[in-house]
């Protein structure tokens, strides 16, 4: 166990990337005491919709989807033991932006349009409120390119570091090696289609910093996951999961973060290593 006086905080564009990316690093950390904070900065009113039963939530219907997957986020966040959930600005304030070019990019709240200064300064509070020693979001790509997660990483990176309880920001990264391993065992037996090597995004293992063991927590992470039912498939062996696309993603044992800012002595596979706690 760690003290509960250890605080780390996750920024994450939409519901379901707190599941996605990070599920078992909170789950593991929460466990273990410490105050896990996530702050989502859109209700991601964009996103696709798997049951037929539900379609008519999305932005081309009734545009309900936001409400909806605001409950999906509060479920997955009980599942992982999250002590506070924030929404940037408060909720509703920032819009699913969609991918680049697309009309929904042109809302005017639409999150990758605003103001980064007014969003920086939004996040900044939240920091102010809770005071956490480590700090997780995306790197300057956003994990895939999506705008709303490279603008999470851009606010994160403009306020993190200047906190003053902030000692380490992480970005959370995709093993190359991990991934592939993954696929390999998914072939022949997942749902979905398994893609090719290089496929998705990943990151090479060669400049991954922190390695974090989060296989006792994967029972926590696929609940988490499953709670996102509008945005996510996962089958019974609970070793991957799917979006829309029905593309298989695998549910790896360890959890991947590249350090971004702080010291790196005793960070290889803890985010809270070496600091003082």
């Amino acid at each position: 166990m760690i003290s509960a006086q250890a605080k780390l905080l996750l920024v994450h564009a939409h519901p379901d990337d707190e599941s996605i990316t990070t599920g078992g690093t909170i789950a593991r950390y929460a466990a273990e005491g410490a105050d896990v904070t996530v702050v989502t900065c859109t209700l991601g009113e964009e996103g696709e919709i798997i049951p037929p039963s539900l379609g008519g939530l999305g932005s081309w219907a009734s545009d309900q989807l936001g409400g909806y997957r605001a409950g999906e986020l509060a479920s997955a966040c009980a599942a992982l033991g999250v002590s506070r959930h924030r929404y940037l600005g408060g909720i509703g304030r920032w819009r699913d932006s969609g991918m680049a070019g697309t009309p929904s990019a042109a809302h005017p709240r639409a999150f990758s349009g605003g103001d980064v200064e007014e969003q920086a300064a939004q996040l900044a509070e939240i920091l102010d409120e809770v005071r956490p020693q480590v700090v997780v979001t995306y790197d300057a790509f956003g994990g895939y390119g999506h705008p709303d997660h490279i603008r999470a990483h851009e606010i994160t990176m403009a306020a993190a570091p200047k906190a003053a309880s902030v000692e380490r920001v992480f970005h959370t990264v995709s093993s190359r090696d991990a991934v592939a391993a993954g696929l390999a065992a998914l072939r022949g037996h997942s749902p979905f289609r398994v893609p090719e090597d290089g496929e998705l995004p990943v990151t090479p293992d060669e400049t991954i910093t922190t390695v974090l063991d989060v296989r006792a927590h994967l029972p926590a992470k696929a609940a988490a996951l499953r709670a996102h039912e509008t945005q996510v498939s996962v089958p019974a062996s609970e070793d991957h999961f799917a979006l829309s696309n029905d593309v298989a993603q695998p549910i790896t044992p360890n959890e991947y973060f590249v350090l971004a800012h702080g010291p790196a002595e005793g960070a290889a596979a803890d985010l809270f290593g070496g600091l003082a706690k």
